[in-house]
């Protein structure tokens, strides 16, 4: 079911108090992005590029994670050093693209009075991003795997929700994978799938545009809070 007017009114009877965004494959098309991001630091050090699984597997898991999963063991001692010599800004950012409407729908959830934050499975990269693209001031909290478990763990979920004194029934979370979807069940928020209909949730989202045009007809509805 995708979003509508009528089926936020039912979801949200007193409002929604905010929209909990996933980063990679959400906000961002990032998958050549982290492609390259990868197969750079495999370059220097000497080990092929990734095969289609390990890039499937390094869009969803942790930094840590993805790195000892495409890198030998025996050499896990060198990834600090790999790692250190990747200009994450100058060779990475620029493959990076905003999804079309995000700009716009994030304008449209200020003006609306809607809470915003970013749960992602990145490290200390986040910011970067948000600065980047001048949107930072729009969220908060921006939970990283640096600060807490990396998701499937809900411990971020929770965090935000903290954050924001609200009810985990009150907001949403717009993910586009097992992780978001696992991370979102596990604190109890209504989970919208972002072009992923293999995922079982809430809500399916084909694109920022529609969703905000949703938003937009349900608050002028009459009887919308």
């Amino acid at each position: 079911m995708f979003v509508t007017p009528h089926n936020l009114d039912e979801a949200y009877p007193l409002g929604i108090a905010g929209v909990i965004f996933d980063c990679d494959g959400v906000m961002f098309d990032t998958r050549q992005c982290n492609v390259e991001y990868y197969n750079r630091i495999l370059e220097r050090m000497d080990l092929p590029p990734m095969t289609t699984a390990q890039e499937d597997y390094v869009h969803v898991a942790t930094v840590g994670a993805s790195l000892e999963h495409i890198i030998p063991r025996s050499r896990w001692h060198e990834i600090p050093e790999a790692r250190r010599s990747v200009d994450y800004v100058k060779e990475i950012m620029p493959h990076m693209r905003p999804e079309p409407g995000l700009f716009e729908f994030l304008q449209t959830l200020r003006a609306l009075g809607i809470r915003m934050a970013v749960y992602t499975n990145r490290t200390n990269s986040m910011e970067l991003v948000l600065d980047r693209w001048s949107i930072s001031s729009f969220f908060h909290p921006v939970i990283t795997a640096q600060k807490v478990r990396g998701k499937p763990h809900p411990e971020g979920a929770f965090r935000i929700l903290e954050a924001w004194r609200t009810a985990p029934g009150e907001v949403a979370f717009i993910g586009d994978s097992h992780a978001d979807q696992q991370a979102a069940a596990g604190a109890g928020i209504p989970f919208w799938a972002f072009r992923n209909e293999g995922l079982h949730a809430h809500r399916h989202v084909t694109d920022f545009w529609s969703v905000r045009r949703a938003f937009l007809q349900w608050k002028a509805q009459p009887n919308c809070l």
